[in-house]
């Protein structure tokens, strides 16, 4: 059976086209859309109960649009909101976390990094995932301004440089292995965390990994889209100009307001 329905993405902003890019190469026949809730960023500064509204707003749009599974392309609102709407609405979901697991069950130092929002690193759902490894040191290190500056489109700021140096230094003489990064928006900041950190570090994203369980949920269900290459929608309810630069100008991204 061939389901041509839109696989629906959101996140507080353009971080989580970082998933939508993995996504995308894996199942490049599927139909996708992409809501980017730039105008709440960032949701790790808002309270739950404020990430779980803004959650069931951004499902309902793309319910709306016939989306057959929802990816929450953003930890905040995964580890704060997911239980929520797995709860309200007849859809899978596939989430978004922190990669702990693998960081620290192949650490060598026993010590591993984790640059996440307050959002992520205080929700209930990190911090039972973090208990489960009891004899590793997690090094955890909130992101103050990442996401603003990524919004923003300041990636390569001195002022990002200043940031991610005071973030990542700490970690290093604490002699992390790993570093997970816990948030959507981070995989961007890539080539300027590895150019701080030495190359002994590896650093982990959860990319990949959604992009694969996404696959495996929509074959159970014999789901999938194999008849042409997919039709890709983007929105932003703010200046789109910033998602589009993120995306290289390869789509057209639309404003909406939602």
């Amino acid at each position: 059976m061939i389901n041509t329905n839109p696989i629906g993405l959101f996140d507080s902003g353009i971080g989580g086209t970082s998933i939508w890019k993995a996504i995308h190469q894996l199942m490049p026949n599927e139909n996708t859309i992409y809501l980017a809730d730039s105008k709440n960023a960032p949701y790790g500064e808002k309270s739950k109960e404020e990430i779980i509204a803004l959650s069931k707003k951004n499902t309902e749009l793309l319910l709306e649009n016939n989306c057959k599974i929802i990816v929450v392309a953003c930890n905040t609102a995964t580890t704060n909101a997911i239980k929520e709407l797995r709860a309200c609405y007849d859809v899978p979901f596939i989430g978004i976390e922190p990669a702990i697991k693998p960081a620290a069950t192949h650490s060598k130092t026993q010590t591993i990094g984790i640059l996440a929002t307050k959002g992520t690193l205080s929700s209930e759902l990190f911090n039972k995932a973090v208990s489960l490894y009891q004899d590793v040191n997690i090094v955890e290190q909130i992101g103050y301004g990442l996401v603003e500056l990524i919004e923003n489109g300041e990636i390569n700021s001195p002022k990002m440089e200043d940031l991610l140096q005071s973030y990542l230094n700490p970690m290093i003489e604490k002699n992390i292995d790993y570093l997970v990064l816990g948030c959507s928006h981070y995989p961007y900041l890539i080539p300027k965390i590895k150019a701080i950190l030495p190359k002994s570090i590896q650093i982990i994203d959860s990319g990949e990994a959604v992009a694969k369980q996404t696959l495996a949920v929509l074959q159970a269900q014999k789901g999938l889209n194999n008849i042409e290459k997919g039709k890709c929608e983007f929105y932003s309810n703010i200046n789109p100009k910033v998602l589009n630069d993120i995306l290289e100008n390869k789509f057209s991204v639309a404003k909406k307001a939602f």
